[in-house]
């Protein structure tokens, strides 16, 4: 062998040594993470979500061996993650909670990303319980007085919710609309700035997830009614909407997902730490504090339920009446 064809071999094979390593720069030498990795939450610190969401990220930094750092962005109902994650490297060091607002947002007005081309689905995890809740002071004691209230007071009554377009502001208008009532809807970032204009009086009620748990157990809240399909164990007493006549009912799951192209066996790697943590204690003790069941999908169902909710969460908008203009 010649001392060219020597040296070209050895040059082609460290050329396809260094095309794997600039594809997958971590995850294929086995050294991944090798620097914190980044979940958005997108929701407003000390709010519920962002409670369980820290629970999340101790807990996935240790199945994976390495650090999780959560990063607050609230605001736009929250898709903020989203759009993040559509314009991350699709390293796994960029990762987001993903609510069911970004399935219906997309139809409502113009946002940074394509929920079935910018993402990757990598696991579903939990869902929320969303309820309706009035101060402990308000005249208002079920939900067939508030019915009544605002039928007297046609968009008087005042509610709050985590922003235009979420599960918390459109289940409300749903029942609105099927029980005769107009309201006036006041959106804020998150729950915690919700319940503080609920509590302080700025509003008279506030629709969202059991972030308003706290406030109802301490006597300051009073819980009307929730949206689930089933009444919830922690507050057995209280109807849902379904069983009050007003066919509206909200299971609302959501997991985590990372930008689109990611790496597979990446994604299989932290598809099957995420599912881990939801056998450690500290997060099902948090779930259960918020009432949050676990909803597990791996990547493949995840991907699929993504796909059919973006479909469904169309008809739901353009029924309302709510789609964007073209």
């Amino acid at each position: 062998m010649t001392h060219t064809k020597l040296n070209r071999r050895h040059f082609l094979k460290a050329s396809v040594a260094a095309g794997a390593t600039i594809a997958f720069p971590a995850f294929a030498q086995g050294t991944y993470p090798n620097r914190p990795i980044r979940l958005i939450c997108p929701w407003p610190a000390g709010g519920s979500t962002d409670v369980v969401m820290r629970a999340f990220g101790d807990s996935l930094g240790k199945a994976l061996g390495g650090t999780v750092i959560i990063e607050n962005k609230p605001g736009a109902g929250g898709i903020l993650g989203a759009g993040e994650l559509a314009n991350a490297q699709p390293d796994g060091y960029t990762l987001s909670q993903l609510p069911l607002g970004i399935f219906r947002l997309p139809h409502m007005q113009k946002v940074s990303f394509d929920p079935m081309k910018d993402l990757t689905y990598i696991a579903c995890l939990t869902g929320y319980t969303f309820g309706l809740v009035v101060r402990s002071d308000s005249p208002i004691k079920n939900i067939k007085d508030f019915v009544d209230y605002a039928k007297a007071n046609p968009e008087m009554l005042s509610y709050g919710s985590t922003g235009t377009g979420t599960t918390p502001h459109l289940v409300v208008e749903q029942f609105a609309k099927r029980a005769g009532i107009k309201l006036l809807h006041v959106p804020f970032k998150g729950n915690a700035d919700g319940m503080q204009a609920l509590l302080g009086g700025h509003v008279m009620a506030h629709s969202d997830a059991t972030g308003w748990a706290s406030a109802v157990e301490a006597g300051r809240a009073r819980l009307l009614v929730t949206y689930g399909s089933k009444r919830t164990k922690r507050w057995p007493n209280v109807p849902n909407l379904l069983e009050l006549g007003y066919q509206t009912v909200s299971d609302s799951p959501f997991g985590i997902g990372g930008p689109k192209g990611m790496d597979p066996a990446l994604v299989k790697r932290l598809q099957d730490a995420l599912k881990k943590t939801l056998e450690d204690p500290l997060v099902t003790a948090t779930l259960e504090k918020f009432d949050q069941p676990i909803i597990y999908m791996d990547s493949a169902t995840y991907t699929k339920f993504a796909q059919q909710t973006f479909k469904e969460e169309k008809e739901m908008i353009e029924s309302m009446g709510l789609a964007k203009k073209a």
